[in-house]
């Protein structure tokens, strides 16, 4: 320790690691002044924290030399200019010396001899580490843990204990540096996860009395909600790129002139301004100063600086999101970064009420085509009942019974022809009720088309009412031949093609396909078969008279549906299989 004694005498601090030297000087110095010797920093520490000395010497070794005090002069001038708070603290966390920015944040005039805590006010510790020096002391291993002021700054501490020598109290050596902007950003990003999740956060409830419409609204009032208060833009435009047209249309606009939002805009990297060259590229774009960028087109009244990024999901762009601001350079990256992530949701959440509203509709058309399935058997066996009846009657038989039965057969096509459409116009884009492969993404060639299908087996005609139903199709059976001769005689609208059993219980394939040639030339027949032996050579008679496709059960529907276009001379694209 430094050694001091007490006098009248003038107190003087020398400081000399050297014995020998020191030993001459205060031989020199003693006649004139109370000495106090230190033979390092650390000594001369304690005895600067608990006495008061006009003068300090240091020897010139001490000075110059390796690890010297002018060494540590020269790395205080560094501390003192660092961007990140320096303080050194004693045992009982009092503030030794702290540098010039650790001045900048002290609610105290004078901090020296303070608790360090007082110096920012008296923070709340946020962790991880609740005792941060009682740690660094206990362990002689550095800590680090984050406080919180009243004013809302956030400061991340790290403490290392210093100890220069067994005998010498120990220190510690605290850096701070100020993590508000940091800690903020952190928080606006969690922010922004939250809102992407309550977007369109929905319960089956709510979903359940909310229209389509309803839920598009609630979305678009959610939007504009995180966009102005948590994002602070006043500012905003959403446009949904149309994949076809290649348009921007305008779905949720604030701020902006009124004539923006009707604007055409098309996904182009000229001439559509910046909107148009976000969609084309699928990149952001930051527009610092509007009357200095070539791209960019009017839209929120005096605006001097926008950002709009992609709305993308699955790698492919949807829209676009704009934000404006009459200020110039108002964006940072940070906003950049904010809007792109805040975009991902929205493009997210703008997709699943659109699944929600396919998903609506679909079960409406998955409804509709059980309905259809139920009934088309049924009234099939209706139609082919009023065939026999009209056909049975004689020449006395009254007219108007006639013409009623003739309304049974036009009424009970029309009830299978409603449920149908219905079910068609239920149906959303991109939503399949059943299979993939049964559920063109286009309208079908074969939509409207009428076919007549005769089998015994009502596996079979059920099959071909749920297979050619969802292809737009008009689709009518019957048991066996008579049946079907019947339905062509009595049917106002003529079939397109008939697709018959190779065996049917009345008659085979061939002379179904004489007395239909009879009847009516026109209209094409494909035959049925089981795989085997033909030995009526049936299939061979029935090319004689035209017949070109013949169908081996079971059969697949791309089979079917080739079978029948090459049948109808309308040959089928591979994309259409």
């Amino acid at each position: 320790m430094a050694e001091k004694t007490l006098s009248d005498k003038p107190h003087l601090m020398y400081i000399a690691s050297q014995h020998g030297r020191a030993s001459r000087a205060l031989a020199l110095l003693e006649d004139s002044y109370e000495v106090t010797h230190a033979r390092n920093l650390e000594e001369a520490l304690d005895a600067l924290s608990t006495g008061d000395f006009p003068a300090v010497m240091i020897d010139r070794q001490d000075l110059v030399g390796p690890g010297g005090i002018g060494q540590l002069l020269q790395s205080r001038e560094v501390l003192e200019g660092m961007p990140i708070g320096v303080a050194v603290l004693t045992e009982s966390n009092r503030i030794e010396w702290c540098n010039q920015r650790l001045l900048q944040w002290s609610c105290l005039d004078e901090p020296v001899g303070a608790n360090f805590y007082a110096l920012l006010g008296g923070p709340e510790i946020v962790g991880p580490d609740f005792c941060p020096f009682h740690t660094a002391l206990a362990t002689g291993g550095p800590t680090s843990s984050t406080l919180r002021t009243d004013a809302g700054q956030y400061f991340q501490i790290q403490t290392t204990p210093m100890s220069i020598s067994a005998q010498a109290p120990a220190r510690l050596i605290v850096l701070v540096r100020d993590t508000t902007a940091e800690v903020t950003q952190q928080q606006k990003m969690a922010a922004i996860h939250r809102a992407g999740v309550e977007l369109a956060d929905l319960t089956p409830d709510e979903l359940a009395e909310m229209s389509v419409e309803d839920r598009v609204n609630l979305l678009k009032s959610n939007i504009l909600h995180y966009t102005t208060d948590l994002l602070d833009y006043e500012f905003v435009e959403i446009r949904l790129l149309n994949q076809q047209t290649r348009r921007l249309d305008s779905v949720l606009s604030l701020g902006m002139d009124s004539d923006a939002p009707g604007r055409e805009l098309y996904a182009d990297v000229e001439g559509q301004g910046v909107t148009g060259f976000v969609a084309a590229t699928g990149k952001s774009y930051l527009c610092e100063d509007t009357t200095e960028d070539p791209l960019y087109i009017s839209g929120a009244p005096g605006a001097k600086s926008s950002l709009t990024v992609p709305l993308v999901l699955h790698d492919q762009v949807v829209g676009t999101f704009n934000v404006e601001s009459p200020k110039p350079r108002a964006f940072s990256e940070s906003d950049l970064q904010f809007l792109e992530i805040f975009g991902h949701n929205v493009a997210a959440a703008l997709n699943q009420l659109n699944l929600l509203a396919a998903e609506q509709a679909t079960a409406t058309a998955q409804s509709c085509e059980a309905i259809h399935r139920e009934v088309a058997l049924p009234i099939d066996e209706i139609l082919t009942d009023t065939v026999k009846v009209i056909e049975s009657q004689g020449e006395g038989t009254d007219p108007e019974v006639v013409a009623r039965l003739r309304d049974i057969l036009k009424n009970a096509r029309e009830i299978k022809g409603i449920i149908q459409r219905v079910g068609e116009s239920m149906r959303p884009t991109g939503a399949y009720p059943s299979a993939p492969e049964e559920r063109p993404e286009e309208k079908s060639p074969l939509a409207g088309r009428r076919i007549l299908v005769v089998d015994a087996d009502e596996h079979v005609r059920s099959a071909a009412h749920a297979m050619l139903a969802c292809h737009g199709c008009d689709v009518e059976t019957a048991h066996d031949g008579a049946e079907a001769l019947g339905l062509i005689r009595t049917t106002a609208d003529p079939y397109n093609m008939v697709i018959s059993d190779l065996y049917l219980p009345d008659q085979s394939g061939y002379e179904f396909m004489l007395a239909l040639k009879a009847l009516h030339d026109g209209i094409p027949v494909v035959l049925m078969t089981g795989f085997g032996y033909d030995p009526g050579h049936i299939i061979v008679k029935a090319r004689k008279l035209g017949m070109k496709h013949v169908l081996y059960k079971p059969f697949r529907l791309d089979q079917l549906l080739t079978t029948i276009e090459q049948t109808l001379g309308e040959p089928q694209t591979a994309d259409q299989a």
